[in-house]
């Protein structure tokens, strides 16, 4: 074999060496989960810092005024009242006995009356006789001016009775008022939450700056609503009669449809760096919202603006900078800037840098996903 021969083979073999060495160490492509640009709806909206909860519109926590012991209790927790219904009343019979006293005293002032105004009916009639026996020069005057005199005393004496009926009258009502004092009725038709207290235990109300217990929580569930706390720096966006849409961890198959009614004129430091002003929520369909507990957590989503019909992208595609890894025909990735307009969790509207079609990437915490990276579509991130 001549030295040329050999040396050609020689230099077959290095580039055979060379070419599997390439081959083996060539960067592999990195897989990438894209999505395809396309058109749909995308709302601006904003969401709730903290976990909001189902308030009914009415709901009271009673106390009693006074103190006592607790003699009746005809309800039980759960069950629904009317209003006006008895729902608890202290030991009082002694108001009882006075408000009997009373009622007694009232019968004897009305009999005085009788009496003192019927003498003075008389007297009057008896000083009217006297004045016309004088006209005739029968007696003297002297004996009429002593029956007029007898007559008023005796008309004072039955204006004087009349005030005694008005006085029993006025201790009655006080009495009465000092009764109701022991006694808790239903201001509104609703559900017993929760009872303090049992039938012989001693129920005290809450003295200023003690907080105590209610007596009876009472809760009106057929009206309910959501209250739910709001960033502060989001306060200015929100307006009453926006779109709200409502979920709650208890039914997390369920989304309520609903709208602001109403937001604090004030904002809520629970914090010093949690900051929120309250905003209610009212059901659109409050049958729908029949049967929820409430107290329920829950969390609203209010929609700020809505643009139908435009391109978006996934807003977890979004790299810093308002940029995005495109995949091009040619399996390399490259870095495009956009700009964007509405915006929320889920897509982001594209207003510039991107076409219908288009692939980008959304598996950006992969390693290796670059720009100028070789990728190829993951068969679990295929193009949708």
């Amino acid at each position: 074999m001549t030295l040329a021969r050999r040396l050609f083979y020689l230099l077959l073999i290095f580039a055979l060496l060379g070419g599997a060495i390439w081959w083996l160490t060539r960067p592999q492509p990195v897989a990438v989960v894209v999505h395809e640009v396309g058109r749909g709806k995308v709302e601006a909206s904003i969401a709730n810092t903290r976990a909001g909860e189902v308030e009914a519109c009415q709901r009271t926590k009673m106390s009693t005024i006074i103190g006592g012991r607790i003699e009746d209790l005809p309800v039980r927790e759960g069950d629904h009242v009317k209003a006006g219904q008895v729902l608890m009343r202290l030991w009082n019979r002694d108001i009882d006995a006075r408000l009997s006293v009373n009622r007694t005293q009232l019968i004897t002032a009305g009999r005085r009356v009788q009496e003192a105004c019927a003498l003075a009916d008389n007297a009057e009639r008896e000083a009217e006789r006297q004045a016309a026996l004088v006209k005739r020069g029968f007696v003297s005057a002297s004996v009429e001016d002593k029956a007029r005199t007898e007559a008023r005393a005796r008309r004072s004496a039955c204006a004087t009775a009349r005030a005694d009926v008005a006085t029993v009258e006025a201790q009655m009502a006080a009495t009465e008022i000092d009764r109701q004092r022991t006694v808790l009725t239903a201001p509104f038709d609703g559900t017993v939450a929760k009872i303090t207290g049992e039938l012989g235990e001693y129920a005290t109300p809450s003295p200023p700056g003690v907080p105590t217990p209610p007596a009876i929580d009472l809760i009106d569930e057929s009206c309910l609503y959501v209250k739910a706390p709001m960033d502060e720096i989001d306060a200015p966006k929100i307006q009453p009669g926006q779109v709200v849409r409502i979920s709650f961890e208890a039914l997390p198959d369920r989304v309520f449809a609903g709208r602001v009614k109403r937001i604090a004129p004030y904002i809520t430091a629970v914090e010093k760096q949690a900051r929120t002003v309250e905003v209610d929520v009212a059901f659109d369909h409050p049958e729908e919202a029949r049967g929820l507990l409430v107290g329920y957590s829950a969390d609203v989503e209010i929609v700020l603006d809505t643009r139908e019909d435009t391109l978006r992208i996934p807003t977890a595609a979004l790299r810093e900078g308002q940029r995005v890894l495109v995949l091009g025909d040619d399996g390399v990735l490259s870095e495009r800037a956009l700009k964007t307009g509405l915006a929320n969790w889920d897509q982001t509207e594209v207003l510039e840098g991107l076409a219908a079609g288009e692939r980008i990437v959304t598996s950006l915490e992969r390693e290796g996903v670059t720009a100028g990276a070789q990728a190829v579509v993951d068969d679990d991130g295929r193009t949708r």
